[in-house]
């Protein structure tokens, strides 16, 4: 299992940064990711690739925090919306391009759809990889992108052409 650590951890660890909002989320999911895949090692198979079958791992196991979350009294961590908004608005302002606005459209995209946007366009699947690792035709991937492209687009305006 080491190897594969090695070769595909760097990589695992960038997309459960993207999914998660918070940095130790991200850690939790990470190691989370891992310890399924070890459990899961003998049904794994050698004659097709890792990589697709390690995301999907990591995937549902997101899935399955997110709808935890979801039945917790306490979402994310704050109480209100107020309370969320307070505390980002006291983060000083980043020097980099602020990009800020795009991930906060992209978190609020049902969870099909942004899951689907973050494997194509942060992870660099091709549409027929992202059809495999969420476990659906290439057509459904396609026609998500499009859905979660409409939808940025209606809550971004025209600020960011894709």
């Amino acid at each position: 299992m080491d190897r594969y650590i090695q070769a595909h951890g760097r990589r695992l660890f960038g997309l459960c940064l993207t999914l998660c909002a918070h940095r130790q989320d991200a850690e939790d999911l990470y190691q989370d990711t891992w310890l399924k895949a070890l459990a899961a090692f003998d049904q794994y198979d050698p004659s097709r690739p890792f990589e697709p079958w390690l995301t999907r791992i990591c995937v549902n196991t997101y899935r399955n925090t997110l709808r935890r979350l979801a039945r917790s009294p306490i979402f994310n961590g704050f109480r209100t919306t107020q309370e969320k908004e307070a505390l980002l608005g006291n983060l000083p302002a980043r020097s980099q391009p602020d990009y800020t606005s795009l991930y906060q459209a992209i978190h609020g995209l049902p969870e099909k759809l942004r899951v689907t946007v973050i494997l194509y366009y942060f992870e660099d699947m091709d549409v027929n990889t992202t059809a495999q690792v969420l476990d659906i035709p290439p057509g459904t991937v396609k026609s998500r992108l499009n859905k979660a492209r409409t939808k940025l687009k209606e809550v971004l305006g025209d600020e960011t052409e894709f």
